[in-house]
C-alpha cells in the first residue's frame, strides 16, 4: 500500500505518541518514572559550639544546627513523609586531630544527635550517618596519614569500626563509610556483627568520585585538605566506568546492603548499570554542587529551579537509582504534596 494511504488511514505513526502527550492526565498516566517523597534522604548538619542554627552561604536554604534546631527540622521533614535523613558532625575545631578521634567520641556531636532525634521521632524517621573521618581530622583527609602523606588504608580501617560501633550504639538505623578504604564494608560489617549490632544496615559510598562538585559540602563541614591536596588516591577517577562497577561489585560482595553513586547526575550511567547488574538497592547523592548550581541559576532568574531541581531528580530515578540523597529533599516534599 502507498505510504500516501497508510498515512491517511493511520494518521502518523509519531502521533500515538503525540496523543498520549495531550492533557496533564494523560502525562500523569502514562508515565514511566515518578519521583515520590519516599525516595528522598535529606542530609543535615549538626555543629557542636553554637548557640543558633548558622546558615551555610553556599548551600542556600541549609544551615550548621544546633542539637535542637536539627530535632525541629527532622521532625518537619518527618510531617512532610521523608522517609529518612543522614547526619554530618561538625566538631569543635579545637578537638581535631591527627587520626580523628572525635569522631568515635561516644558524646561526639552526631552521637549526640542520634539520641535526641530517637528520643524525639522513635521509629518514625530512618536515621543514617556519614561514617567518615575528614570532619575530623586536622588535615582534612578521610584516614589517618603515613608518614610520607598518604592515606594508611588498613589503620584507617580500625578506626573506622570504632565509629560504626558508637554509631550504632547511639542509634544509627544505617551507616554510610564514605571514606572510599578498600576493604571499609568487609571490616565494619565484621564489627558490627562481633558486637550484637547485626540488624544496623551498610550503604556503602561505593562509587565515590573526586569531583569538583563538593566545594559547598565543605564549606559545610569546614574541612580543608592540607598542602591543598587532594583524595584523588583513594576516590575514583571520573573518567573510569569500569572502575566504579568493579568497585560497586566489591562492596556488594563484602556486605553491603546498599550502595551509592556520587555524584549523581554526572554518573547516570554508572547508576544504569549498576541498577541493571546488582539486586541491593541503588542510592545516588545529588551533591552540594548540583544543588547549588540549580539554586544559583535560580536566583538569577535564569531557570525556574524548582522545576529543574524536580526534572533533575527524575532523571536520576530514571536511571535506576532507588533513593536520593539530596538537599532539595525538604523543598521538594513540600511541592510533591502541594
Amino acid at each position: 500500500m502507498p505510504v500516501g494511504r497508510v498515512d491517511a488511514i493511520n494518521g502518523f505513526p509519531e502521533r500515538r505518541l503525540r496523543r498520549l502527550r495531550r492533557t496533564p492526565a494523560l502525562r500523569r498516566l502514562v508515565a514511566e518514572t515518578r519521583v515520590s517523597v519516599d525516595d528522598l534522604v535529606a542530609p543535615l548538619f549538626v555543629a557542636e559550639g553554637i548557640d543558633e542554627p548558622r546558615p551555610i552561604a553556599s548551600l542556600p536554604g541549609h544551615c550548621q544546627h544546633t542539637l535542637g534546631s536539627l530535632v525541629v527540622e527532622a521532625k518537619r521533614l518527618c510531617a512532610l513523609g521523608v522517609p529518612a535523613v543522614v547526619l554530618f558532625g561538625v566538631p569543635d575545631p579545637a578537638s581535631k586531630d591527627a587520626v580523628g578521634s572525635a569522631a568515635w567520641d561516644p558524646d561526639g556531636v552526631v552521637q549526640r544527635a542520634l539520641g535526641e532525634l530517637r528520643a524525639a521521632l522513635g521509629q518514625d524517621l530512618v536515621l543514617m550517618t556519614d561514617l567518615c573521618l575528614d570532619e575530623y581530622t586536622d588535615h582534612g583527609h578521610c584516614g589517618v596519614l603515613r608518614t610520607d602523606g598518604a592515606v594508611d588504608n588498613d589503620s584507617t580501617l580500625e578506626l573506622y569500626q570504632r565509629v560504626a560501633l558508637v554509631q550504632a550504639e547511639a542509634g544509627a538505623d544505617v551507616v554510610a563509610p564514605s571514606g572510599m578504604m578498600d576493604g571499609q564494608v568487609a571490616a565494619i560489617r565484621e564489627a558490627l556483627d562481633a558486637h550484637g549490632w547485626t540488624e544496623t544496615a551498610i550503604l556503602a559510598y561505593a562509587a565515590k568520585f573526586a569531583s569538583s562538585l563538593y566545594g559547598p559540602f565543605r564549606d559545610a563541614v569546614h574541612v580543608r585538605i592540607a598542602g591543598e591536596g587532594d583524595r584523588r588516591g583513594y576516590q575514583q577517577d571520573p573518567a573510569n566506568r569500569r572502575e566504579a562497577l568493579e568497585e560497586i561489585a566489591l562492596d556488594v560482595a563484602e556486605g553491603a546492603d546498599m550502595v551509592m553513586v556520587k555524584p549523581a547526575l554526572t554518573n547516570l550511567d554508572v547508576i544504569a548499570e549498576a541498577r541493571a547488574t546488582q539486586r541491593v538497592p541503588i542510592a545516588a547523592y545529588q551533591v552540594s554542587g548540583e544543588y547549588a548550581m540549580i539554586k544559583a541559576a535560580g536566583e538569577r532568574g535564569w531557570i525556574d529551579h524548582q522545576a529543574a531541581a524536580l526534572e533533575s531528580l527524575t532523571a536520576i530515578k530514571r536511571a535506576g537509582a532507588d533513593f536520593v540523597l539530596t538537599y532539595f529533599a525538604g523543598e521538594l516534599a513540600e511541592q510533591l504534596a502541594a
